[in-house]
């Protein structure tokens, strides 16, 4: 299973002691899924929250990118046919024609980032579709040179 997580600490509402939130992206079932759960370390006040089929939400998208850095997902080698990578893009992000093709075109050349979690998820399914594609850091290799980047994540946001 994919996943990744961070933890990070907040004042509990119910006693104002120090509150310990564990959150997380996973794959599970080929779908992505979030979680959060926290415990207070004082009064033992907690909850456990998870879902899955719509986005993760931004705080914990944030948090993740803080920590764990963005990933790039691109195709592996040159294209020499879009029809499996914009089959790939409309099932797995539900675009249209108009806004896979774009997405197609900035996946070919500078990659499409986010977090490792959802870089994963899309890579394997353009796998499925038959589309090479790799996963990396998105961050600059030092002396290498940057492709730079349209701003546009794996998550289509």
């Amino acid at each position: 299973m994919i996943s990744q997580g961070v933890k990070s600490t907040e004042q509990c509402g119910a006693c104002g002691g120090v509150l310990v939130r564990d959150s997380g992206q996973f794959v599970h079932g080929g779908r992505l899924w979030w979680g959060s759960e926290g415990r207070c370390r004082a009064c033992g006040h907690g909850w456990c929250e998870e879902d899955t089929g719509g986005p993760t939400p931004e705080p914990l998208r944030r948090a993740l990118l803080a920590k764990h850095g963005a990933a790039r997902v691109r195709t592996a080698v040159p294209l020499t046919g879009r029809v499996g990578l914009l089959r790939a893009l409309r099932e797995h992000r539900g675009l249209s024609l108009a806004e896979a093709r774009s997405a197609a075109d900035e996946l070919a050349s500078n990659g499409l980032t986010g977090t490792l979690v959802e870089t994963e998820l899309l890579a394997a399914a353009l796998r499925r579709h038959g589309v090479e594609a790799v996963v990396e850091p998105a961050e600059p290799v030092p002396g290498a040179s940057s492709g730079g980047s349209s701003g546009q994540d794996s998550a289509g946001r």
